[in-house]
């Protein structure tokens, strides 16, 4: 028997922008019986409990594929970690792989979002799932407070929350992030996937371009019309959103 396994590089530097397109992926494909294999198992526990993925385990990295996999098998991945003789490897392993945004579009967006939600925010932020280098409190240095909630990331530290909470005007736990998404209306976010998702649910996401990591598929905003804002800190940040959101009123 063939099995089908589906493979999403996430983590605490990383975050969940794989994750959440595979797991479209895991759900689409349910009468094959995926299995969605993640670095971590935070993002497996997280793909099972909020995504509503039914299989999913964490495997620490790509290499590991084959010691639970089969000869055979079919390999869907969402990675940039293969290297060619590994990629090579694994086509001769399996029946099939595929590279999402090489063979499978990387425009996958969960079908919840297309169902319009009532709006329960007016504004939020969301920086992402992962902080590892503590950016956005390196953006709030000096800053006494703004003026909008924040949803934290899955890999937020713990640490970090009360000094979060000190200068957002509230923050919302990650457990909430689709109802959170679907349900604000004017949305400040640094992941392309959440634009998009936001985008979907009928609202309007404005782009922050972070600058202490590679964003992935940054060529999505422009092809969507979705407004970038700049700012030297999260002061500024915020004021330019609230700028560009006026006029969208």
């Amino acid at each position: 028997m063939v099995d089908l396994y589906i493979y999403a590089k996430s983590g605490h530097a990383h975050g969940l922008e794989n994750v959440r397109r595979c797991a479209v992926l895991a759900k689409r494909l349910e009468e094959f019986d995926p299995i969605l294999a993640t670095c971590d198992y935070r993002a497996a526990t997280y793909a099972k409990r909020v995504l509503k993925v039914k299989k999913a385990v964490g495997i620490d990295i790509f290499g590991n594929l084959p010691n639970m996999m089969t000869r055979g098998d079919i390999l869907i991945y969402d990675t940039d970690e293969p290297s060619d003789t590994m990629t090579k490897h694994m086509k001769e392993y399996c029946t099939a792989s595929y590279k999402v945004g090489v063979d499978i579009d990387d425009i996958l967006i969960d079908d919840i979002f297309h169902q319009r939600a009532k709006i329960k925010k007016d504004v939020m932020m969301f920086f992402g799932d992962d902080d590892y280098s503590n950016e956005l409190l390196k953006l709030s240095e000096g800053i006494d407070k703004v003026d909008i909630p924040l949803l934290l990331g899955h890999y937020f530290f713990y640490k970090n929350e009360p000094l979060l909470q000190d200068i957002f005007s509230q923050t919302i736990e990650d457990d909430l992030y689709i109802h959170t998404i679907k349900s604000t209306k004017y949305l400040l976010c640094s992941s392309v996937q959440t634009a998009l998702e936001s985008k979907m649910s009928g609202n309007y996401p404005v782009f922050y371009h972070r600058l202490d990591k590679t964003v992935q598929n940054t060529n999505l905003i422009d092809e969507f019309n979705i407004p970038k804002v700049k700012g030297k800190n999260i002061k500024q940040i915020v004021d330019n959103f609230y700028k560009i959101i006026s006029k969208l009123q």
